[in-house]
């Protein structure tokens, strides 16, 4: 694939804080492969337009699956196809399975497709990749690796908000959003043969 590697990517996995949320005693890599593996079963109904989507834009299909273990557990969680419930202003900001943000005071996107549709893997997988070749032109002395790092970050967060690589996740949801994604994308190549 064109963005680097994703097996020679450096992880630290899952945070403490993440790990939490399936009652996980230990954190880091560990704790990755093991929400990856939870969500395995219910992500083999996606295997297909998963694939084709990687191919399409140049992107490891192993990453696909880890953003959408991270962001929905391959669905598991959304409320007809919505996420990231909020309850001040009692809407839902991000839809599908990898939760393309549309809270016009975040990602502002407008969501296309189903939740589960390969049209909503496009427009997600877009943005991942928006994001990575920005951070290739904001740090081009980065490895290729660390720049899909770097984008894996921002596709969370925000480009701006990805400043040094030893602090890649310092404003990610849970402090681990791209070692926590890398892990699970590790685990997917590896073991389910993404």
């Amino acid at each position: 694939m064109g963005y680097g590697d994703i097996m020679k990517v450096e992880t630290s996995g899952a945070s403490m804080r993440t790990a939490q949320q399936d009652k996980l005693r230990e954190s880091g890599v560990t704790a990755s492969h093991t929400m990856a593996k939870t969500d395995a079963g219910r992500m083999e109904k996606y295997r297909e337009k998963i694939n084709k989507v990687g191919h399409k834009y140049g992107i490891d299909p192993a990453l696909i699956a880890a953003i959408i273990s991270r962001e929905s557990r391959a669905g598991n969680v959304l409320h007809d196809g919505w996420g990231d419930y909020d309850s001040k202003r009692g809407t839902y900001n991000a839809w599908g399975l990898m939760q393309v943000d549309v809270n016009p005071n975040g990602g502002g996107h407008t969501a296309r497709g189903g939740w589960d549709s390969e049209e909503h893997l496009c427009q997600a997988t877009e943005i991942l990749v928006h994001f990575i070749k920005i951070i290739r032109e904001k740090f081009p002395n980065w490895s290729a690796e660390q720049q899909l790092k770097g984008g894996i970050a921002a596709y969370n967060m925000g480009d701006r908000n990805v400043r040094t690589y030893d602090n890649v996740d310092g404003g990610t949801t849970g402090g681990d959003y791209s070692n926590d994604v890398v892990a699970r994308a590790q685990w997917y190549k590896k073991f389910i043969g993404f």
